[in-house]
Formats: C-alpha cells, sequence, structure tokens
C-alpha cells in the first residue's frame, strides 16, 4: 500500500469515528437520561425473573432530572462571554494584513452571548427533567404491576426527597406519572400524593454528605490535589485548541468552554457551537477529567466517600426486612409498605451505587470490602467501567426488586444462583439488570447472601463515627505543648470516658 492510500484509509477511520460519536453520551454527570439510560455493559442479558417469582417490594434511589445551571455557573458563563470578546479583540490586533489565523476562528464566538444571561436564580427542574422522571415513573408502573395495582396510601408507597427544590419537583413529577389514571383530578384523571423530606441540617438518609463533618473536611482538603491531577489533561487540550484557533486560551478557559458545551448539549440539544471545538478525543479527556473527580471526591476514591451512606443503605435493608415478615405474617394487602421512593442528587446515588459494589473492575470489590485503596479510572484510550453519565445521568437511578419465589420456582431461580431461598434481590441501574459481584456477579441474589456480603460489611460502620471523629493533625507540638495536654488530658479524663460512654450508648 502506498503511503498515500494509508493516509486517505486513516481520515476515512477518523471521519467515520466522529460521525459515529455523540458527545451528548460523554458529558459526565451532566449527561441527560435519554442519551445513556439505553447504553449497558457488553455483558448485559435481557433475563426475565424466573417463573413463579414476584414482586413484593421496591426500592428506588433516584437523582433529579435535568436542571438548569446553578447560579454560581450562569455567572462563569456571563464572564466567559467578556473573556471571548477579549481574546477575540487580542487575536484581531495581533493579525497582521493578509494573515489567514482569523479564519480559523468560529464564527458563533463572534458576540456570543450566554442564553442564560442576566439571570439571578438557577438550579431548578426544566421541563425536560420533569418528562425524565414521569415517563420513568410510567416505565417503573408497566415493569412492576403487581407492584402498583392496589389503592395509594402514603403509607404504602411513600415518597422521600431532599428540601431542595429539584428534587422535591422531580418526586412531584414522578408521583404523578406513577399514579396517573389512578385519581379523580382533571382529564389525566390525577390523584394527590404525599412527598416527605427531613431538614437540609440533619437529613442522614439522603444528604449524608452534607451532615458529615468528616467528609466535608476531606472533600475540602482533596480538591486542591484533584486539580492537579487534572491539570496536565486540560493543558493538553488547550495547547491544542491554542494552535487550532490562533486564540490564547487559559485552563480556566478550558474549563468554561467543557462546561458551556454540557450544557448547551444536554439542555438545548446543541452540539454544534461550544462541543465542535473539540474532537472526539478531547471529548473523551475531559469527559475523563470529571469522572476521575467524582471517584476521588463521591466515589471509590476512598471508603468515607460511601461508608457516609450506610444510614440510606440500612433504611433500604430495613424496608425490605419488614416486606419479608409482613409476607410470612400474610398481612392483607394495604397494611404494609410495597415501594419506597427516594429522589435526591448524584452526591446521593454514586456513593449508594458503590455500597452496591456496582462498576467495578475484576477484584476489586474484594478490595472495597476490605477498605483497599483500588486504581483510578484508566485514562483514554484505554476502557473503563467508571463512567461519570453511567453512574448517575441526570435521572439516573438503581432500583433493588425484592422478588418472593414459591412452588417450584427454585429450580428456575438455579440459572441465576444456586440457592433455596424464598426472597431474591435485583438490582436494576437506570432500568437494565445489573451483575452484583457481591452475589457472585450474578443478577438474581438470594436475600440472605445480599445480606451477609453486600449490606453486613458496610453496616458494621456507624455513621457517628465516620462522620464525627475527630480530625487528626499533623502540627508540629513543642515539649511544653505537650506536657499541657498530657495533663489536661488526666484533668478531663473522667469527663471524657462519661462522653464516650454517652456516645456509644447513642449507637
Amino acid at each position: 500500500m502506498t503511503p498515500l492510500f494509508l493516509l486517505v484509509i486513516a481520515a476515512l477511520l477518523r471521519s467515520s469515528i466522529a460521525q459515529d460519536f455523540d458527545v451528548r453520551q460523554h458529558l459526565s454527570t451532566v449527561t441527560r437520561y435519554g442519551a445513556v439510560k439505553d447504553v449497558s455493559d457488553d455483558n448485559y442479558m435481557d433475563l426475565s425473573v424466573p417463573n413463579g417469582c414476584t414482586a413484593v417490594h421496591l426500592n428506588l434511589v433516584a437523582r433529579h432530572g435535568t436542571r438548569a445551571p446553578t447560579k454560581k455557573r450562569i455567572k462563569e458563563l456571563d464572564q466567559l462571554s467578556y473573556r471571548l470578546k477579549e481574546l477575540l479583540n487580542d487575536a484581531e490586533r495581533k493579525a497582521s494584513d493578509g494573515d489567514k489565523s482569523l479564519e480559523s476562528i468560529p464564527t458563533w464566538l463572534r458576540g456570543w452571548q450566554s442564553p442564560w444571561q442576566g439571570r439571578k436564580k438557577g438550579g431548578e427542574l426544566i421541563s425536560l427533567g420533569e418528562n425524565e422522571l414521569y415517563d420513568l415513573a410510567i416505565r417503573v408502573r408497566e415493569m412492576l404491576p403487581e407492584l402498583f395495582n392496589e389503592e395509594y396510601h402514603p403509607d404504602v408507597f411513600p415518597i422521600k426527597t431532599t428540601q431542595v427544590p429539584r428534587a422535591s419537583a422531580s418526586a412531584v413529577a414522578f408521583g404523578i406519572g406513577l399514579f396517573s389514571e389512578r385519581g379523580s383530578l382533571g382529564p389525566g384523571r390525577h390523584r394527590a400524593f404525599v412527598v416527605t423530606s427531613e431538614s437540609r441540617a440533619s437529613d442522614i438518609h439522603l444528604r449524608f454528605y452534607d451532615t458529615c463533618t468528616t467528609y466535608k473536611q476531606y472533600r475540602e482538603s482533596q480538591e486542591p490535589s484533584v486539580q492537579k491531577l487534572k491539570e496536565p489533561t486540560l493543558l493538553e487540550v488547550s495547547s491544542a485548541l491554542k494552535k487550532r484557533y490562533h486564540l490564547n486560551f487559559t485552563v480556566q478557559d478550558i474549563c468554561s468552554l467543557w462546561f458551556l458545551c454540557k450544557q448547551e448539549a444536554s439542555l438545548l440539544d446543541k452540539t454544534d457551537q461550544a462541543c465542535a471545538l473539540f474532537s472526539p478525543t478531547e471529548v473523551a479527556l475531559l469527559e475523563w477529567t470529571d469522572d476521575l473527580e467524582i471517584f476521588i471526591l463521591k466515589g471509590y476514591g476512598k471508603s468515607l466517600n460511601y461508608r457516609m451512606g450506610v444510614p440510606l443503605l440500612r433504611d433500604v435493608f430495613y424496608s425490605m426486612e419488614q416486606a419479608i415478615v409482613a409476607r410470612e405474617e400474610n398481612c392483607p394487602l394495604g397494611t404494609y409498605e410495597k415501594a419506597r421512593l427516594r429522589f435526591a442528587h448524584a452526591e446521593t446515588v454514586i456513593p449508594f451505587t458503590c455500597l452496591l459494589g456496582l462498576f467495578l473492575e475484576g477484584l476489586e470489590f474484594e478490595k472495597i470490602q476490605k477498605e483497599e485503596p483500588l486504581e483510578l479510572p484508566p485514562k483514554p484510550p484505554k476502557e473503563r467501567k467508571w463512567r461519570g453519565s453511567i453512574v448517575a445521568p441526570f435521572a439516573g437511578n438503581n432500583m433493588l426488586v425484592l422478588y418472593e419465589c414459591k412452588g417450584n420456582s427454585s429450580q428456575s431461580t438455579r440459572e441465576f444462583v444456586d440457592s433455596s431461598g424464598k426472597y431474591f434481590v435485583q438490582v436494576l441501574h437506570n432500568e437494565k439488570p445489573t451483575l452484583m459481584p457481591g452475589c457472585g456477579n450474578n443478577y438474581l441474589c438470594p436475600f440472605d447472601i445480599f445480606k451477609e456480603k453486600v449490606v453486613d460489611p458496610h453496616l458494621k460502620h456507624s455513621f457517628n463515627l465516620i462522620c464525627n471523629a475527630r480530625v487528626e493533625t499533623t502540627e508540629i507540638c513543642s515539649i511544653a505543648c505537650k506536657f499541657i495536654r498530657f495533663f489536661s488530658r488526666l484533668v478531663f479524663l473522667k469527663g471524657d470516658e462519661k462522653s464516650k460512654s454517652g456516645e456509644r450508648a447513642e449507637l
């Protein structure tokens, strides 16, 4: 083959990759649900539940739907418009007569203004996000009709949310879809339903990250080092864009333009402006920097990130236990809970996903059970399972379905696991059955094994001990300082012992 022929083939391959590449699937946690809902692992199998098994309880932990940029981000985009004008003016001043470098600058950059310019408030659920949760509810009802075939009661279908408006609005949108045509309100025969929330200051179930002192200190201390990890990649991308467009982009410019790309693609379905500045390779690198950040600060990067979510895991497990008790005692319908539905944030869904042990490589499940550190997600072009767009897109969710299997069903369940148990747990991530490393990489897990292998190792940890432990310091202390501390400990020893005994009693 001639060199020219090889160059033509390479160019055609790059063109084909660019055409197949959909940036809307690579926006980390700013990804819209519909863009990735049907994207699943190659190992995924569309398995139906064995005959004789009936869903008896559902736990849903969902993120809010697609939202508008927050007030802080709106200001950043306003600043970006001034910065772009400055860059263009600088380029025009430096360009000599006949210089064609200005021709490489995209026309949309000239006079660009933020679509959210001048807005004083942000972060609210947009209509697209409302539809994501409304449609999800309808699909859940169709998928599990046996759970939603009885009269609504708030104790049978409790709906819980954080006090953040976009989360509570998502809960309402879901409820409207779930109970549509089940009431008498309006043409859609809607019905009123109850949505409850706890105070932001004390919500350890859905906003544990905001009530965990140790975590907040850890995150604050780690954010600078995370930025240092990302910086070489951001410099690499900024250097490429400087050469391509002859504009003196800084790393901060690249961060703002990448954020604009994510907002335009996810909220406005526009991919021919900010997103078009970047090649597919550069998008993959920028996506990886986002994924790296959520891995370290919200995911498997440190066990604290997810173990502070033990109150949520305990609540999920307790609700399943109560459902089993009700079934074993033959409680009549309408007297026990059928589904517990929760709506929160990426900071809730990501740790909960980690508690379940999803999106791990090889033997990493055993490592997290031993609290051993994991390798960081590999940089592109290497493949990785940890992708924010899959783990926690807008409206991303985990559903834990509890099945009761009767009669001769134990034979059919052996195609999933070898167990004679009566109750089984299935985890669906973004509505897809998901392999559970803690259950031998099976889709259906006996309840007792789920308890032993997935739940119990985490529940041995206490939220109070995890989140309110004294933070050790590395300050240098003189001999006099040490003497004073030693003397103080002796004086207040009894008081400290009383405090500890009180803490143990509370746990």
